[in-house]
């Protein structure tokens, strides 16, 4: 970006979206009450996300606030168009895609927000699914020479992702996902998730908010709601090297992992490695195609180096 395009891009985002400090934010709680306990918030950290009892509170449960009142919102539209067009009423759930880079905590944070939104008073049914099942598999990678462009745009199967929302949000009885193992970096042969009818549906991953060129239809038209997960560069590169490390240390050891060349690394070579994968693959993807879609999005939360969020966008209605 250069300098003369910042300010009027600062001010762009400025005017589409109103900002709230972390303390503002907590404040829109009003009465949302706290269904998760220390164990349940526990048990929905991420490997190198500190989730914390404060974070749910101060951020999540008034998104749930947010989120309950435009459900209903949606919901009363939907029978509004049922009676006119002379129809029994019928719901179709409530897609809510949440984006953003690599290793900056999106899935904890569907996990999080799922496990909130099912512990509403009337317990709806909440599905998660991410966009990993919609990646092709290895051996289609390798023959389109996309394995150090996995993650990008090219490397998803994007008819069959448009499919599998088209035919949650038409409300047939059973859609199946396909599923991805991180262990083994590929699609599992055979193995499916089954979505039946939820009231709503979470649709987590990179670039849920991308505009593909020449696209009739986009994963994020059947979006009722959408976050984008935010933080700086060089805090998430961190994160990604701190989760690397980690991995080392556990998954990688495992004969099945894809990474288990790099199980025995000096610390200063697994280090090296990371970056340069980050550098490499991450950060390119990160500012070729997922950061431009954070405007597109209904809500930003900004986070800080600690993990926390610092900072939320709420886009002007």
């Amino acid at each position: 970006m250069n300098d003369a395009a910042a300010p009027a891009e600062e001010a762009s985002v400025t005017a589409a979206y109103r900002k709230f400090g972390r303390r503002e934010w907590a404040g829109l709680r009003a009465n949302t009450p706290l269904s998760l306990s220390s164990a349940d918030i526990e048990g929905l950290r991420g490997l190198t996300e500190r989730l914390s009892l404060e974070e749910v509170v101060d951020v999540f449960l008034p998104l749930s606030r947010l989120l309950n009142l435009h459900v209903a919102a949606a919901r009363g539209l939907g029978l509004v168009q049922d009676t006119f067009l002379g129809q029994p009423a019928a719901l179709p759930p409530y897609i809510i895609g949440i984006a953003g880079s690599v290793a900056v905590g999106k899935s904890t944070f569907a996990r999080a927000l799922q496990a909130i939104l099912a512990r509403w008073p009337d317990h709806p049914k909440v599905e998660l699914v991410t966009t990993d099942g919609f990646l092709y598999p290895t051996r289609v990678l390798e023959e389109r020479g996309l394995m150090q462009r996995k993650g990008f745009p090219e490397s998803y199967d994007l008819r069959r992702m448009i499919a599998f929302l088209s035919a949650v949000k038409a409300g047939e009885p059973a859609v199946a996902a396909p599923v991805y193992s991180h262990l083994s970096y590929d699609i599992v042969p055979g193995k499916q998730q089954v979505i039946r009818r939820p009231d709503i549906l979470i649709f987590e991953g990179l670039n849920v908010l991308q505009a593909a060129a020449g696209a009739t239809l986009l994963a994020s038209d059947f979006f009722d709601f959408s976050v984008y997960v935010d933080a700086e560069e060089s805090a998430i590169a961190d994160w990604y090297v701190q989760r690397f490390l980690l991995l080392q240390r556990t998954a990688f050891q495992q004969p099945g992992s894809y990474f288990h060349r790099y199980k025995d690394l000096p610390h200063e070579e697994a280090v090296a490695v990371a970056e340069r994968i980050w550098r490499e693959i991450n950060l390119r993807n990160l500012r070729e195609n997922i950061l431009p879609t954070r405007e597109r999005a209904r809500l930003v939360l900004r986070k800080g180096p600690q993990h926390a969020v610092d900072e939320i966008w709420l886009r002007r209605m």
